[in-house]
């Protein structure tokens, strides 16, 4: 029983963070109340853990994850002086509500497909807030960090949980969507829901609309960058967005969530309000054509926090951050050293 204490006292003071890199793990919540006054039963988070954890806990990110995205993916983007810089800090990168990994309509027993209720980035962001302090016990983190739906989960994450983190960095998120955006998600949500093959949300296999992976594939760039490329004459059946392959009900689920994201319900509409509550230092990273979350709100946020601000200005639209990678790492990197 002594060798076990010792053992385990010596593996605290390693970082627990290092110990369990890379590995997917999954957090029991229970029921996690939503702002629907609905509740998820059993709720469950999966998250993955990259980096060691220095002795005054102060290197730790939180990262949530984008939308259709699995912290899986991030394996790659985690190295030293990579997007994820590991070498420096603790990075906890949390699948989101309805992503396939974290209690979603595809793997819930009890609520199974459409009965899954609505979810919304709050109630993902009070789920990442429950696994922080009373799974993995932290009152207090560097920073939280995350693009697209993450980067909309980062924006409440400064309201909810003020106090919570020193710095925070919301990538091509936005605090409310604006009117472009809503039609985008609407009519993915459309998409799916008119394919025969949906049957209500009860399909036996998943339904993967070419009208769906069509909208993602033309807004997820832009114009300029599908027109570059080289064309042949089965350009319509073949220009397709592979990353939308996830389960239809969760991509609705998803989809509904950042739908209904507005930063400043709490304070009847007023967004000036909801950022005086901010006490994190934020920088705010967007992308100049982005045709999927499109840069207004978030850019109007920032004026309101007196943020800085970086403007990536790429063809690749919404997935500049990968295409302007490099640029987007060394600019994150010195605004969580200094």
């Amino acid at each position: 029983m002594k060798w076990y204490a010792v053992m385990l006292a010596l593996a605290m003071a390693c970082g627990f963070c290092k110990l369990e890199s890379q590995e997917l793990k999954i957090a029991r919540l229970g029921d996690c109340p939503l702002e629907s006054h609905e509740v998820i039963k059993d709720c469950q988070l999966g998250y993955r853990m990259f980096g060691s954890l220095n002795e005054s806990k102060s290197n730790v990110i939180l990262f949530p994850m984008w939308a259709s995205g699995r912290s899986e993916q991030t394996v790659p983007l985690a190295g030293a002086g990579k997007y994820l810089d590991s070498s420096k800090y603790c990075v906890i990168v949390v699948d989101a509500l309805a992503n396939g990994v974290s209690s979603s309509p595809s793997n819930s027993r009890q609520q199974p497909g459409m009965q899954f209720p609505k979810v919304t980035i709050h109630d993902m962001v009070v789920a990442e807030h429950k696994l922080m302090t009373e799974v993995l016990h932290f009152d207090h983190v560097l920073a939280v960090m995350g693009q697209s739906m993450g980067g909309m989960q980062t924006f409440d994450w400064i309201v909810s949980y003020p106090e919570f983190m020193d710095k925070a960095i919301p990538i091509v998120g936005s605090p409310k969507l604006a009117n472009y955006d809503l039609i985008l998600w609407q009519a993915e949500i459309d998409a799916i829901e008119a394919d025969p093959a949906w049957m209500q949300g009860r399909y036996k296999e998943n339904p993967s609309p070419p009208a769906d992976r069509r909208i993602a594939a033309l807004t997820l760039t832009t114009p300029a960058f599908v027109n570059g490329q080289v064309h042949n004459d089965n350009m319509p059946q073949r220009h397709t967005a592979g990353g939308f392959a996830m389960d239809a009900n969760d991509h609705i689920r998803q989809a509904e969530a950042m739908m209904a994201m507005d930063l400043s319900k709490g304070s009847n509409g007023s967004m000036k309000d909801e950022a005086k509550r901010v006490r994190a230092k934020v920088f705010v990273i967007v992308s100049k054509e982005d045709h999927t979350v499109t840069p207004g709100p978030a850019l109007e946020f920032a004026k309101l926090l007196n943020a800085p601000t970086l403007e990536l200005d790429s063809p690749c639209g919404h997935l500049a951050t990968t295409c302007e990678m490099a640029q987007m790492t060394a600019a994150i990197a010195e605004f969580l050293e200094n």
